[in-house]
């Protein structure tokens, strides 16, 4: 099982090498600037690598034979013949992800530019390991269907985006109990090779939506920043150099575990005065069904009574826990988003920022605080960039693993 997901470069500080031993790191390279920056000359691509013209050629032609790569449109209006970018084939590599959240699991199909073609929601009370996996055995071959039969070979593997420790997570009792602590023996790979022989990558769920917001997102405007995504927990991801850090364990920006004080002066941690059950609870009081927020699509229409105090107590919360992570490290932007609709989710950004003014920030350089852009769907497509990106791009930070 790999408990990797590499990240993709966003600045030219990485060289390319010119010794044929390493040609997979000159692969992972070029096709991880292209990635970045969609369509890229060859004149560029050298320039930027530094490696030789020839060398450059070679790869790519490598990799247009490999179908990973196509020419894009000629670029004209300039002086001289018609600038020949290349690009991304989306029909290159595909891959499958699975977000198992503590409300819903999802089911998607991701191409090689991050695309989703084709996805499956399911919702419940819980995420009884024989309801996940089963409906990712019956939901592959549907997936599948989505692309042309002769492109099905090209599936690379499948990405799980998980909480970590899920077996924690839960209020249930007796017999339920009992079932829902079996996640702690689970073997991904065993499960899922029980039925297919495609690799497994297991994630942490935040950490990929962390990873899905650097990759497609507005995270590569940030060389550093920490990142929160809200949940039924909250939780989050840090990105150093440009790359998703994963750390030791993979539990690298463990967020909603930051210490915060009660109304009683009590201390609790972030995921008990930051995360959407306490809107899910709220919502109960009132004789509200609160499954209502997860719903997809999402309609929070007619909640704004509950959704207000909620976004209000919450962006107070991450006011305070964003200087609390930039204490460690001085993270140039802090990046908000959730399972949520993109109105709540820009509100609760710039209501942060007003917290923020107030602050003590004595001794700390302020972050700016932004409003992700991925949404709701953030872990599943982390998930399945899981074994794309592991396998063809490159990890600024695989000195900082622990791999």
């Amino acid at each position: 099982m790999v408990r990797t997901m590499d990240g993709v470069i966003r600045n030219e500080t990485s060289a390319g090498v010119n010794q044929s031993g390493l040609r997979n790191h000159n692969e992972r390279l070029i096709l991880s600037i292209l990635q970045f920056d969609r369509a890229v000359p060859a004149a560029d691509l050298a320039r930027r690598t530094g490696l030789s013209k020839p060398t450059v050629s070679t790869i790519l032609r490598k990799l247009e034979t490999e179908e990973l790569v196509r020419r894009g449109e000629p670029v004209r209006g300039k002086i001289g013949k018609p600038s020949i970018p290349l690009e991304l084939n989306p029909d290159g590599v595909f891959s499958i992800g699975l977000k198992i959240g503590r409300r819903s699991a999802d089911l998607l199909l991701l191409d090689l530019t991050g695309a989703v073609r084709a996805q499956i929601h399911e919702t419940y009370d819980y995420p009884m390991p024989e309801a996940v996996f089963g409906l990712l055995r019956d939901g592959i071959d549907q997936l599948l269907g989505h692309i042309p039969a002769a492109l099905q070979d090209r599936v690379c593997g499948i990405g799980i985006g998980t909480p970590f420790e899920l077996w924690k997570w839960h209020d249930l009792v007796q017999i339920e109990a009992e079932k829902f602590r079996s996640w702690k023996d689970i073997d991904f790979e065993a499960e899922v090779g029980a039925f297919c022989d495609l690799p497994v990558y297991v994630v942490n769920e935040s950490t990929a939506a962390c990873h899905a917001e650097q990759l497609y997102g507005r995270g590569n405007q940030f060389r550093d920043y920490a990142y929160f995504f809200i949940g039924s927990y909250i939780g989050g991801g840090v990105v150093l150099n440009g790359t998703v850090l994963q750390g030791n364990m993979g539990n690298a920006g463990a967020l909603g575990s930051m210490r915060s004080t009660g109304p009683l002066g009590e201390a609790q941690m972030l995921i008990d005065v930051a995360s959407l059950h306490l809107l899910e609870a709220r919502l109960v009081e009132v004789g509200i069904d609160p499954s209502v927020i997860w719903q997809y699509p999402q309609d929070w229409s007619g909640l704004d009574r509950y959704v207000e105090p909620w976004i209000g107590q919450t962006a107070q919360e991450l006011a305070k826990a964003s200087l609390s992570i930039c204490s460690v490290i001085d993270f140039q932007a802090v990046l908000i988003d959730g399972a949520f609709p993109p109105y709540v989710r820009d509100e609760l950004a710039e209501r942060t920022r007003r917290y923020l003014v107030n602050q003590d920030k004595r001794g700390l350089i302020e972050p700016t605080i932004e409003a992700g852009s991925i949404g709701r769907n953030a872990r599943g497509i982390g998930a399945a960039s899981t074994p794309i990106f592991s396998q063809y791009l490159l990890n600024t930070n695989a000195g900082l693993s622990g791999i």
